[in-house]
């Protein structure tokens, strides 16, 4: 399962501050229907990310019934994202 969307990046100011990106309502639906053969533990789903011409393997985060992407600083630093911009993330989910 391919997934590409727009998404602006915030700050969790958490224990373990991080970026993220949230993931649009409706492709976290399509998530949902493959979630059950591909999730491991706390419903966190293996995903290959990519913004710009930087990939990565990461998790997406269930949150508030939807779910997030985690940047790496390394990807905001090779990107150069900052806090607040839009960037295009593309989603590998292998399902």
């Amino acid at each position: 399962m391919d997934l590409e969307f727009s998404g602006e990046v915030w700050h969790w100011r958490g224990p373990s501050p991080f970026h993220f990106v949230t993931v649009p309502e409706d492709d976290c639906a399509v998530l949902r229907s493959a979630a059950s053969l591909v999730t491991y533990g706390w419903g966190m789903i293996p995903v290959a990310a990519r913004v710009g011409g930087t990939t990565w393997t990461t998790s997406l985060f269930p949150k508030d019934g939807g779910y997030v992407v985690p940047l790496k600083d390394r990807v905001r630093k090779a990107e150069e994202i900052d806090l607040g911009d839009t960037v295009t993330i593309r989603l590998v989910v292998d399902a």
